[in-house]
């Protein structure tokens, strides 16, 4: 398998990461875990970390400068998403959410909606706390992709 996962890691839930370093091993896919911090991850040459500097949108420019087409993106961060589409690029949220070219023009105009109500002092709720069905859907998005990028 050529394609590799790279995760936008700072935002990313600890449970998604795990689902992801059972895959890599599982699997034997390259995982990439991209952050301004320290990340604890298991010891596995199939996992790999990339520190960049704190900053707005560096983990997003370096995912973005690095991952080629045909791999898979884990990002709940839109913008970021609609670049590795436009790269061809696979981009899944920790929710299972795919983002494709035909959705991910609503979803930046719905970003870009709730960005200017928040901006406007309308206060919005929080996302939903990571459920199980959430999970499952990501897990399940993931093995499709997987299954996929081994038979490429």
């Amino acid at each position: 398998m050529v394609a590799q996962i790279w995760v936008d890691a700072d935002a990313c839930p600890n449970v998604i990461k795990e689902i992801l370093f059972r895959a890599a091993d599982r699997q034997r896919c390259k995982v990439t875990l991209v952050a301004n911090h320290p990340l604890k991850r298991p010891p596995s040459p199939w996992i790999q970390f990339v520190q960049v500097p704190k900053g707005f949108d560096v983990a997003d420019t370096t995912i973005e400068e690095r991952c080629a087409p045909g791999d898979l993106v884990v990002t709940q961060d839109i913008p970021l998403a609609d670049a590795v589409i436009t790269l061809g690029a696979t981009a899944l949220s920790p929710r299972g959410v795919l983002f494709t070219p035909e959705n991910i023009r609503e979803r930046l105009n719905m970003r870009d909606f709730m960005d200017t109500m928040r901006a406007s002092g309308i206060e919005m709720s929080q996302p939903p706390v990571l459920s199980k069905q959430d999970r499952q859907k990501f897990a399940n998005a993931l093995d499709k992709w997987l299954r996929q990028a081994a038979s490429a």
